[in-house]
């Protein structure tokens, strides 16, 4: 087989780290396409929250290229959960060849229709019927302990902890009191227990409209779940319906809920006495909990990794968070702490906009 390698960066006497990956991404594909005697040139799409970065080339025909740096990520683990997603009868890419050493993948591609482009008020019931149907499948999923973690308490207390130390100590500046710490704790401890006390299923950990995908044949395509744990049974489902992208209205996401509802209870995922108000209070409550963890995430990588179109995203989450916590009197005094403390020093940052607006677009 002879080929020919290039790259956007191959011109370059110099090299970084990022491109030697790619100038080396493009050799090992250029030995997983038979019959290559054109060039192999790479095509970003860009990265995603984590450190993987994705790549389309003019051979590969309905293939991505992906880079995986093996510090950050485990490509063992997305070839294992890859494999356990298809066996549920849900649609995750094909692996056509892994190098787990290297960190470089050739995948199936999906295509560009991600729910969040393509989402509107005139096609929302069908596509999310699509995107339901297919969590009902992870959800009724056999648990395997070998290769799924646990969604325990203390994975619970370190994702809420990263809104203490990037949200509100790097990205707003403020020092927490001892009061405030015993706040913040009394409320995670809480949020923790609604999380644990719910029946545990599989969880995609990121199911939301960007890693959902329309494909060509109107089947839906799952992506971005070598995260997946085994957890509550409304965390995918609160992931989907208060997308940290775009937002529904309330009496939608309601409807939408209280029918997953329904399917689950049909499905024994959950005893028929679970009644809608101990279902929303699930949804509600393990909601809060991912939205507190993602303004620290969202905060983290700004700071830490440069990914700064992240903040635009912070007022939209901070409406999520403000309008369950003010819903429930356990809740209030963290929303009131908020609103006093934390919201008059977002509003002095050039992100901020009126969370209470966020979203409207949808």
């Amino acid at each position: 087989m002879s080929s020919t390698i290039t790259n956007s960066n191959a011109q370059q006497t110099t090299q970084s780290p990022q491109d030697s990956r790619e100038r080396a991404l493009a050799e090992w594909v250029s030995h997983q396409i038979p019959d290559t005697n054109t060039p192999i040139t790479l095509r970003s799409l860009g990265s995603d929250a984590g450190f993987r970065r994705y790549f389309r080339f003019d051979q590969g025909q309905n293939l991505l290229a992906v880079d995986a740096p093996p510090a950050t990520e485990d490509s063992s683990q997305f070839v294992a959960i890859a494999r356990f997603i298809r066996d549920q009868g849900v649609r995750s890419p094909r692996i056509i060849a892994a190098d787990t050493s290297q960190g470089f993948l050739l995948v199936e591609d999906f295509g560009d229709q991600l729910l969040f482009r393509i989402a509107n008020t005139h096609n929302a019931d069908s596509l999310y019927q699509l995107a339901l149907d297919s969590l009902l499948k992870l959800h009724r999923s056999t648990d395997d302990p070998a290769l799924i973690p646990r969604y325990d308490r203390a994975l619970l207390r370190r994702e809420l902890d990263i809104f203490s130390d990037w949200f509100v100590s790097q990205l707003l500046d403020h020092t927490l009191t001892a009061d405030e710490h015993a706040l913040l704790d009394s409320t995670f401890t809480q949020l923790e227990n609604i999380a644990l006390a719910q029946p545990q299923t599989f969880v995609h950990r990121d199911y939301h409209s960007r890693n959902l995908i329309l494909c060509s044949d109107g089947g839906l395509g799952v992506i971005d779940f070598q995260g997946a744990l085994w957890g509550g049974v409304t965390y995918d489902l609160v992931s989907l319906l208060r997308d940290c992208y775009l937002r529904w209205p309330a009496p939608q996401v309601k409807a939408w809920a209280l029918s997953y509802r329904q399917q689950a209870i049909t499905s024994k995922l959950i005893d028929s006495t679970v009644s809608e108000t101990e279902f929303l209070r699930w949804f509600d409550w393990l909601g809060l909990q991912r939205h507190i963890k993602v303004l620290g995430i969202f905060s983290r990588l700004n700071l830490r990794d440069g990914k700064t179109g992240y903040l635009q995203d912070l007022p939209l989450v901070i409406r999520y968070t403000l309008e369950v916590a003010e819903a429930y009197p356990e809740l209030r005094p963290f929303a009131d702490w908020l609103k006093a403390t934390l919201l008059p020093i977002a509003k002095t940052h050039p992100w901020y906009s009126d969370y209470q607006c966020a979203g409207a677009h949808v």
